[in-house]
């Protein structure tokens, strides 16, 4: 889709959005609220992103033929549970209903030096999850270092990972252009049809804009769609629904 206005970003940012709540003090009636969220007059949402906990009270908000996917977070947010903590994290999320698996790697350990840490995470996250979407998530603020940053991407995605995603929203640094630049380079090179996720401190459709236009610098036209391209953010909904419907915006609390 090409990009000439801001309402023709904020059509496809709504596509590409998975509407999060990560927060600490998330519960039932939230869950509730952010299932309503997802389907606005304008169109849905690609997926709502949740705490394991809450993965079945949202399957049975949305239903089984929704369009609006599921997604759950894993090994989250630290990154150090024991891989079979988190494989038994991940089969009882789908079990649940869950259609998307967010994992995040053992960052600390890479930092470290250990490099099949990240490798046997995903690798048997991948396996728990056969049929799911699997983001996984490097947590680029905290890597820093862009060979470091280029170096998660290659191991995620030769362990399996559908997705490579910026950031938990959980630390200092999350989504910034820069490790979207590199990140979106490594998928490029890597020949493989491997999707990409921002999240954190997306908030503006302006935002939103300025990673579209690099993920169609870098990757070519049509690349962006819901199955390679994903938001993570809560607060960019509410600028969208104001672009489409002409009036200001009105930014909600983070997600994260």
């Amino acid at each position: 889709m090409e990009i000439n206005t801001p309402r023709e970003a904020a059509s496809l940012a709504l596509s590409l959005l998975d509407l999060t709540n990560l927060r600490d003090d998330c519960d039932a009636a939230a869950i509730e609220v952010l299932c309503r969220r997802a389907r606005t007059p304008h169109g849905s949402v690609a997926a709502i992103c949740i705490w394991p906990r809450f993965v079945a009270q949202a399957r049975s908000i949305l239903g089984a033929g929704s369009t609006v996917r599921i997604a759950t977070v894993v090994n989250f947010p630290s990154g150090d549970l024991p891989v079979p903590t988190v494989v038994e994290e991940t089969r009882r999320a789908v079990a649940d209903g869950a259609d998307e698996i967010d994992v995040v790697i053992p960052y600390k350990a890479l930092l470290d030096g250990d490099e099949s840490a990240v490798t046997d995470m995903v690798a048997a996250v991948r396996e728990a999850c056969p049929q799911s979407c699997l983001k996984v998530i490097i947590e680029a603020g905290e890597l820093k270092d862009s060979n470091l940053i280029r170096r998660a991407s290659e191991l995620a995605i030769d362990a399996g990972a559908d997705f490579i995603k910026t950031s938990t929203g959980k630390v200092a640094v999350n989504a910034t252009l820069e490790a979207a630049d590199i990140m979106l380079r490594t998928i490029r090179d890597s020949k493989k049809r491997i999707g990409f996720k921002p999240a954190g401190g997306i908030g503006t459709v302006a935002d939103a804009d300025l990673y579209l236009r690099l993920a169609e610098t870098i990757m070519g036209p049509n690349w962006v769609m819901p199955s390679t391209f994903r938001f993570g953010a809560s607060s960019l909904l509410d600028d969208i629904t104001a672009v489409l419907s002409g009036q200001p915006s009105s930014l909600a609390a983070s997600g994260y």
